[in-house]
């Protein structure tokens, strides 16, 4: 499937709302569980801040040539220009699941990363039973590296987390 990614605003909060809500979601990334009120615009305030000192960057996924559907958001969660690596990550809505929009997302995000941040490195952390997402990471060129054992996800929760990593230098 084809998708593009804008930089995520405002308009987009929304979309965004109901998936900081959902099950799979929650269990599976850092969002707060249960969310907090004001959740969404907190969050959207966070990556504006990162956006305007190049630490964060966050997109809408939306559908191809003008179609704005809302699939989900694709996030540089983490940038390091130094060292030029950044953590990657993404969600999408539970109807775009299982499409190829994620592989799609994080293929235009990693080629984002790459071409117009000038990063080298790009890595995801994804949980360990979070089988879908590590076949995304697959599909678009990821290389695992490795188990982290015990991980701190958020508070009262600790799990193991897969490490992939993509370089630049790395075939398309």
């Amino acid at each position: 499937m084809d998708v593009r990614l804008v930089p995520f605003g405002a308009e987009h909060l929304d979309a965004f709302a109901p998936m900081a809500e959902d099950p799979d979601a929650l269990r599976f990334t850092r969002f707060p569980n249960p969310p907090e009120p004001g959740f969404p615009a907190r969050w959207l305030a966070r990556y504006d801040e990162g956006r305007r000192t190049g630490a964060k960057e966050a997109f809408a996924i939306l559908g191809p040539n003008g179609d704005d559907t809302f699939y989900g958001v694709a996030l540089a969660v983490a940038i390091d220009t130094e060292a030029r690596e950044a953590e990657l990550g993404y969600l999408t809505a539970p109807a775009a699941r299982g499409r190829g929009v994620a592989t799609a997302a994080l293929r235009a995000l990693t080629a984002w990363a790459f071409a117009e941040r000038g990063l080298l490195r790009v890595t995801l952390l994804i949980d360990d039973d979070n089988k879908g997402s590590e076949r995304v990471a697959q599909k678009a060129g990821y290389a695992r590296e490795g188990l982290m054992r015990g991980m701190f996800l958020k508070p009262g929760r600790r799990g193991d987390m897969l490490l992939y990593a993509k370089l630049a230098s790395d075939p398309a």
